[in-house]
């Protein structure tokens, strides 16, 4: 791999996984802690050794490839969200896939560092070869003329970007809904607040599982040791901390593998019920 280029491999039977990075993000730490309440929020990032002034959480795409498919689950920054992300080219690169190699694009959901990467430089949209699926609540949300009005000031852009983008690979998207088996051995999972829509996906083969979680668990640090508390960076605080505290239990309880597109490192791992709530075990 290329330096800086977070890689990992996962064999699911004739499934491969290959977890590539987009670079990161650099957030003020109130985008996600300022619901939080700030006497309990403090010790506990102390402890975990998070800063509540700076957020740089890494931005891990999923590359599966599966005989002849090879697919993108979400796409990244592109070269207009943020200086510090818009990396995957260079990592897909790595791994001699092409943008003309990826037969279908499976959105989690559609905020700006995980959908603004399907346009190139020029504007136009990159992988030409693609097959595009998103969540139909997903979809909805975001080609609805009003959300842009009803999303408020500091997500606009966000709404702009996604109805712009979306509008240019309509014919060839198609919808899923939870619980459909959107590829041989892929399922769609209903993990709502993140944003309206928002899906992670199981992919399956035998009794091993692999868990795509998209943002539904948004960070390594205080999403699994208080996931009950409300987060700002979610669209619907209460539906997404529901989401967290049902999704933490059975995959705690089953002790499925899960890949975080914002958890530290390449974002793979498990997740471990403690004494206090639930932390992030990172494999490698």
């Amino acid at each position: 791999m290329l330096p800086g280029l977070a890689h990992a491999q996962i064999a699911l039977g004739d499934i491969q996984l290959d977890v590539v990075s987009d670079g990161s993000l650099n957030l003020p730490g109130g985008f996600i802690f300022d619901p939080m309440p700030q006497t309990e929020l403090l010790p506990i990032l102390k402890d975990l050794g998070q800063s509540a002034d700076v957020l740089t959480p890494p931005c891990n795409v999923t590359l599966m490839r599966h005989g002849d498919r090879v697919v993108l689950f979400d796409v990244g920054s592109g070269p207009d969200f943020t200086p510090t992300a818009g990396d995957l080219l260079a990592s897909l690169e790595a791994l001699t896939v092409t943008p003309d190699d990826v037969t279908d694009v499976v959105f989690t959901h559609a905020h700006p560092d995980h959908l603004w990467g399907l346009l190139d430089d020029f504007g136009d949209p990159l992988f030409t070869r693609a097959s595009y699926m998103i969540g139909q609540a997903e979809w909805d949300y975001w080609i609805n003329p009003n959300t842009v009005d009803e999303i408020g000031e500091a997500r606009a852009s966000f709404a702009v970007g996604a109805k712009r983008r979306l509008e240019m690979i309509e014919d060839g998207t198609t919808f899923f809904n939870d619980g459909d088996e959107i590829l041989p051995g892929v399922a769609a999972r209903a993990s709502f607040g993140h944003t309206p829509g928002h899906m992670a996906f199981e992919v399956r083969r035998g009794g091993e599982a692999v868990m795509i979680l998209g943002d539904c668990i948004g960070n390594d640090h205080i999403a699994f040791a208080r996931p009950e508390w409300h987060s700002g960076s979610d669209q619907d605080p209460e539906t997404a901390a529901a989401t967290r505290l049902s999704l933490m239990d059975q995959l705690s309880h089953e002790k499925t593998r899960v890949i975080g597109y914002h958890l530290t490192g390449n974002g793979v791992g498990y997740v471990d019920k403690t004494s206090a709530g639930y932390a992030f075990v990172k494999e490698g």
